[in-house]
């Protein structure tokens, strides 16, 4: 295997791609990145992450990364200087028309930890804000998947990272429609016809004990592994609202069968 240059601004994800050996001499720096052992922080972070940020994170210079990954076999550029943050996002336009009180918080980090599913929580609270309001989301991780659904919505969405522990995510209302989130297409049509037409052709994932946002994050990791002719047999414990829509950009199709209360099959294919 070629070694890997590495400066600054590479990001940690392409760093554990050459070499997962990596994950644990970054960990020993320091106890902040012990959240990288959790698979779904670890794709979620990493990917955005690079030395010179997660220098900054911890405290330390950036030559004590290096130290511990040139062992590895990795070749050390340290005449790239350090992009900056320069290019943070600007606040939008929306924030100079808006005041506190037309702002609705919702923190989900207590639902989540509970073990519990906010959805349908959050659901209730997109559809009380008004034309011109705000539902500012508040959470560990950016939540991806509800901001691709509520953009289709009409609701122009703002990400603020504020340290590695919160994420607030604003959605501002831009119009009067109202908004109607399907709470799932509940179609099994052809349901057992499709599971025989792909019983040798079938991989099956169990997302049912997984965390919030976990079960989407692993069903679309799996569909990115699935060659044309195979389905995905998911089996869940709700119909996975954010998901679906994700689906039908990704020209996929699906059937899902309610086999009784927290038990759900998706079966998901390209015809």
């Amino acid at each position: 295997m070629l070694a890997m240059t590495i400066n600054a601004n590479t990001k940690i994800a392409k760093i554990l791609k050459q070499n997962p050996a990596a994950l644990e001499a970054i960990i020993s720096i320091n106890p902040k990145f012990e959240k990288l052992r959790n698979p779904l922080l670890r794709k979620l972070m990493a990917a955005r992450t690079s030395i010179g940020m997660a220098s900054q994170i911890g405290g330390f210079n950036v030559e004590i990364f290096y130290k511990k990954l040139q062992p590895l076999g990795f070749e050390i550029d340290r005449e790239t200087v350090q992009k900056t943050n320069k290019d943070k996002p600007k606040l939008p336009a929306f924030f100079n028309s808006i005041t506190p009180d037309q702002i609705v918080s919702f923190d989900v980090r207590p639902i989540i930890n509970g073990g519990q599913d906010p959805l349908n929580l959050i659901i209730e609270k997109v559809k009380s804000i008004p034309a011109g309001g705000v539902l500012k989301i508040i959470n560990s991780f950016e939540p991806t998947p509800l901001i691709s659904l509520l953009n289709k919505q009409g609701f122009e969405s703002f990400v603020d990272n504020i340290d590695e522990e919160t994420v607030e995510t604003y959605f501002y209302k831009k119009n009067r429609e109202s908004v109607e989130i399907n709470q799932g297409e509940k179609n099994s049509q052809g349901w057992d016809e499709l599971l025989e037409k792909y019983k040798d052709r079938m991989v099956t994932v169990d997302v049912r004990n997984l965390e919030m946002p976990q079960p989407m994050m692993t069903i679309l990791g799996e569909l990115e592994k699935l060659s044309a002719n195979e389905a995905l047999l998911v089996y869940h414990k709700r119909i996975p609202v954010f998901l679906l829509p994700e689906l039908k950009e990704r020209e996929f199709d699906y059937r899902i069968k309610e086999i009784a209360p927290d038990q759900v099959r998706l079966l998901i294919f390209k015809d």
